[in-house]
């Protein structure tokens, strides 16, 4: 007597695309899965557990954001509150305490409408950003010392972020439909657990990773709406419509284009117009103050002001930053429009963000946040994933040990200016290192992993193998290798690799 399947034990549906298993994909995953059992075998049984891959990496994420608390319980016990560098000796720091009353949310304090006693006249947050420190703030119970408040007023934010890593890191592992299993990236990155908690950057975070979704699954104005409001937490989020822009003009889909530019510009309006009326002088301090701020920890200006010995006012930074971003997005521009292949959306997105973090005046510890998502469905390589994560936590540890070393007064603890021009250094490579990676995959797709596998533009949503309507150079004319995508199975170009190249 036969007996029917349970649904428990049916794939979902037999015309599903077969996931990319990371263990058979890559040396490192490979070598890293020994210590849970070693990779999956070709007949093991997928798809009839609970244990999904985009459950297992959510979990993952929280456990490592949690490890991430844990490392600041130094700081929580007593560094943020006694001694001028053991914040920073323990590597600890986070703005979220210290502004709870530096901004004035321990006494009350409306953002933008009320002044601020001391140096800041009003927040200097973006408007969506300053909506959730004020959800914090309610959330945040009254009574006792400052210092319990403080301390509350960060956990409670914690658990809001913590809420914003877990959207990130599905987002990423949804966004690929094939490799979910790349949100392990975003999961395990170092980085991101130590630098979580310092800011609140993870809002603006996990609403462009919700945007990258939805354009990957043709929402092409609900992307738009989550870039608006990824926008308003954060100005980063808008860059990215430069590269859809030059992928939309290749491709001809200039009605998708301003669909996505109509619901972003509507959505950041909605945000900041009733401010922007009621408050304009509160409003318009986040732009003032990130035009006026002068050179600042990590930037490539501060590594040349030290290194030369040279002040830098803030106008001559803010017009060599205009330039470099000038001249950085023409070169995109004609990457985008001359490469024999069109390029991902996801590479251009994290190169573009990449060049603004490297031309930028300042760079804090937890800007890596902005990158780690882009990076992995731009290259979603472990060895080079690690090796860029391994330059950030080296800068993370160095900018503590600098700040120790310039707080501790005659004492000198910590890390003295040459030591910290090398953690600069470090970061700058690190980061360019990957943009190296990234463009090298846009003109040799045959490095790229995704497209190895058989897809074209997996995040590229109406992008994905769409004909290209307007190319320049050596684009009308594409090598065998570069060809498009055309469906065969697997992608022809695939068998043109030299046999060492397929581990790269």
């Amino acid at each position: 007597m036969w007996a029917m399947p349970s649904a428990e034990t049916t794939r979902a549906s037999e015309h599903e695309p077969e996931l990319v298993r990371p263990t058979q994909d890559d040396e490192i995953a490979a070598g890293g899965s020994e210590l849970i059992g070693g990779p999956i075998g070709r007949r093991a049984l997928l798809g009839t557990s609970w244990w999904t891959p985009v459950r297992v990496v959510a979990l993952v994420m929280i456990g490592m954001f949690a490890l991430g608390m844990v490392q600041k319980i130094p700081c929580y016990d007593g560094g943020w509150f006694f001694g001028a560098s053991s914040q920073y000796t323990h590597a600890c720091y986070s703005d979220i305490p210290h502004l709870y009353q530096g901004r004035g949310f321990a006494d009350g304090l409306v953002p933008y409408f009320d002044k601020i006693p001391g140096d800041m006249d009003y927040l200097e947050y973006p408007v969506l950003t300053g909506v959730f420190m004020e959800v914090a703030a309610w959330l945040t119970p009254g009574g006792g010392s400052i210092q319990h408040q403080e301390q509350v007023y960060w956990m409670v934010n914690a658990g809001m972020l913590m809420a914003c890593a877990a959207v990130i890191v599905v987002c990423t592992a949804r966004t690929h439909r094939r490799r979910p299993w790349d949100g392990l990236l975003v999961a395990l990155a170092p980085a991101f657990a130590l630098t979580a908690t310092i800011n609140w950057d993870l809002l603006a975070v996990a609403l462009l990773a919700a945007a990258m979704l939805m354009w990957s699954r043709g929402r092409v104005l609900a992307f738009g709406v989550l870039i608006g409001l990824a926008t308003a937490a954060k100005f980063y989020p808008f860059l990215v419509l430069g590269p859809l822009f030059l992928l939309c003009w290749r491709t001809g889909r200039w009605r998708e284009f301003g669909t996505a530019l109509l619901g972003a510009v509507g959505a950041w309006l909605a945000v900041n117009l009733p401010v922007m009326y009621l408050a304009p002088e509160g409003w318009a301090k986040f732009y003032s103050f990130s035009h006026d701020r002068g050179v600042d920890f990590g930037s490539v200006f501060l590594f040349v002001s030290q290194w030369m010995k040279i002040a830098i006012t803030p106008d001559t930074a803010n017009a060599w930053a205009l330039f470099l971003m000038v001249v950085i997005c023409a070169g995109l521009g004609a990457v985008t429009l001359m490469a024999p292949r069109r390029p991902r959306f996801a590479q251009l997105a994290f190169l573009i963000v990449a060049a603004f973090i490297l031309t930028n005046k300042v760079y804090s510890p937890q800007y890596v946040l902005w990158l780690v998502p882009l990076a992995v469905l731009a290259r979603p390589r472990w060895r080079d994933f690690l090796v860029w994560q391994a330059c950030e936590v080296a800068y993370f540890l160095g900018i503590w040990m600098y700040l120790a070393y310039t707080t501790s007064g005659e004492a000198h603890k910590g890390l003295p200016t040459d030591g910290y021009q090398v953690a600069i250094a470090v970061h700058l490579l690190g980061t360019l290192y990957l943009c190296a990676m990234v463009v090298r995959d846009i003109f040799l797709p045959e490095h790229d992993v995704v497209r190895r596998s058989g897809d074209d533009d997996p995040s590229g949503g109406i992008l994905d193998g769409a004909e290209d309507v307007f190319v320049l150079g050596p684009a009308a004319h594409p090598p065998r290798h570069a060809a498009h995508f055309d469906g065969i199975s697997p992608v022809e170009w695939y068998e043109d690799a030299a046999p060492g190249d397929r581990s790269l």
